[in-house]
């Protein structure tokens, strides 16, 4: 067994020329796995099976008095290494059967960006627009739209004038203001739009966009040259316009579209709503945003009751 673990290493040094560090990881993970072996009682590479691979990634999240429970993502890394070791054991003719290929690692939990603040979106937004030029007119628009409607990045850009031009209706009842996005897979959803976003696009559309305009384009939202403002683009509004505000987190435009999610379910709305205005086609991928607010009011409360505080 010991043998066999050195002539993996030997390989991933010589012939994948894994750098040092990765290659530490890796010692580090199968001296965890041949210790649990150990411990089982198993010397040999044929008396491991699918249940022996399977308990030790259940040790590695459970742990033990001596070894702390690891993450899930820390779990995965050292599952593959069980695995690459395994599936070279096969390969090289040191077992007869590889007992790890059908162990997965496990799932890390998804990762997103944490909400900002109220108080930051709209500092964000005021900067963006302070210079009250056209460009400064479109940006504010644009980060009206985004945080306002939870839209994409790529749902904002895409937009028409068509798709809003109804917005700047002097007679339209600000409760029937609506949003036409085209989403993911020629999917369209209509979303209401707030008074400050209807206030932005109508700012824009009357004294930003004409000075931008071109008439080969229906974009709504324009470049300096008259073209439809890209993506890359709309994301460097965004970034600018947080430095100018003095936001120091990193700052993206799903950020936005999260802080949209986060705030109206901070705000007692139903997830399902929060759903059909993020045009998911699952409400478990919805849910996932759910967990950030849980987080809030577990922070609330252990700040704030009399009875939570440490110490």
């Amino acid at each position: 067994m010991d043998r066999a673990v050195r002539t993996y290493l030997d390989h991933l040094a010589v012939e994948k020329g894994l750098a040092a560090n990765t290659l530490t990881s890796y010692q580090r993970d199968l001296r965890r796995y041949r210790t649990h072996l150990a411990a089982a009682g198993i010397d040999t590479l044929d008396a491991v099976t699918e249940q022996t691979v399977t308990d030790f990634l259940v040790w590695l999240r459970e742990g033990d008095d001596d070894h702390p429970p690891l993450s899930a993502s820390s779990a995965a890394r050292t599952v593959v290494a069980v695995r690459g070791f395994h599936r070279f054991a096969v390969a090289d003719g040191l077992a007869q059967a590889d007992p790890a290929a059908g162990v997965k690692p496990p799932t890390p939990a998804k990762r997103l960006p944490k909400a900002l603040p109220l108080a930051d979106v709209e500092a964000i937004i005021d900067a963006a627009g302070a210079a009250d030029t056209p460009l400064a007119l479109r940006d504010r628009a644009l980060l009206e739209v985004l945080y306002g409607t939870g839209a994409r990045i790529s749902e904002a850009v895409g937009l028409d004038v068509d798709d809003v031009h109804h917005l700047v209706e002097p007679d339209l009842d600000p409760g029937d203001a609506t949003l036409l996005l085209h989403g993911k897979g020629g999917k369209e959803r209509l979303v209401p739009v707030g008074s400050y976003a209807r206030a932005a696009v109508s700012a824009y559309l009357v004294r930003g966009r004409p000075a931008l305009s071109s008439a080969a384009t229906p974009a709504l939202f324009l470049n300096a040259r008259g073209g439809r403002l890209s993506r890359q683009s709309a994301w460097a509004v965004l970034v600018k316009a947080a430095e100018r505000a003095g936001v120091t987190r990193d700052v993206s435009p799903h950020t936005l579209r999260h802080s949209f999610a986060t705030h109206l379910l901070d705000g007692g709305a139903d997830v399902r709503v929060v759903q059909e205005l993020l045009g998911h086609a699952s409400v478990t991928t919805t849910q996932v945003y759910t967990l950030v607010t849980v987080d809030n009011l577990r922070e609330v409360f252990a700040t704030a009751h009399p009875r939570a505080r440490h110490g």
